[in-house]
């Protein structure tokens, strides 16, 4: 048995690893994504940014006449987007330092903020160094261990501020990293937005760890990276 058999186990995870990772094959075959990709992975980026603010009750507008972005949740999701391509060669490796980095480019400016980049709780903290084992060992098929990065992040919320903006994007990372989404074309943070309150519901049944909300959880994540995936294959047909 490894540590990856139980979740595996769990009903409907293994087929939601399937349907994701298919999905997002197609993404790949798709004519605009061949030559084209910088393009579409630059507009997922974004449209990933402006899901993950709201999510994060801040604004998903953009004013593209505007110098500056007003709403600094949505500024700090754009920071952290503009930055993820430079992140993605050190999450595996350095975990831990990437979070920092990824709290600091999303809470900066947040008011109220002072401190940024640490977990104040100790307890806390010591989750955090053990999902790092789980990402620098890479335990779990791709997707679910996406799926285990942003619960945790999401539920633990360690830093107290921009909490939710760092899961999805060191989800993001995951996604990249592992290779499932290598270039980031999906935009599973869409997915999330539309399920509305099931996002919440769901990542209160992860916290509590019983089996059967863990599994609820990566089951929904794998939904959400299909549903991403369709949401890439949109962003390709209008770049076709």
């Amino acid at each position: 048995m490894t540590e990856a058999d139980p979740l595996l186990a769990l009903p409907g995870v293994a087929d939601a690893v399937e349907q994701c990772r298919s999905a997002i094959a197609d993404v790949y075959r798709h004519p605009a994504n061949r030559q084209g990709w910088p393009r579409t992975a630059a507009a997922a980026s974004v449209r990933a940014a402006r899901a993950s603010a709201v999510l994060d009750g801040g604004s998903g507008l953009l004013d593209p006449a505007a110098a500056t972005v007003d709403d600094p949740v949505l500024a700090g999701a754009l920071r952290v987007a503009a930055g993820l391509g430079r992140l993605a060669p050190v999450w595996q490796r350095s975990p831990l330092q990437v979070l920092a980095q990824l709290h600091t480019m999303a809470a900066t400016g947040l008011p109220g903020v002072t401190g940024t980049g640490r977990p104040a709780d100790p307890v806390v903290a010591a989750r955090l160094a053990a999902l790092a084992q789980s990402v620098t060992a890479a335990v779990w098929p791709a997707p679910v261990l996406v799926a285990v990065v942003h619960g945790e992040l999401l539920s633990r919320r360690p830093f107290g501020s921009a909490d939710g903006v760092v899961a999805r994007a060191a989800a993001r990372l995951t996604m990249v990293s592992t290779g499932l989404d290598r270039r980031g074309l999906t935009v599973p943070e869409v997915s999330h937005l539309r399920s509305g309150p099931r996002y919440g519901e769901l990542i209160s049944r992860y916290a509590e760890g019983e089996p059967a909300g863990v599994g609820a959880w990566v089951v929904e994540v794998g939904r959400c990276l299909t549903d991403g995936a369709r949401e890439a294959v949109s962003i390709a047909d209008a770049a076709g």
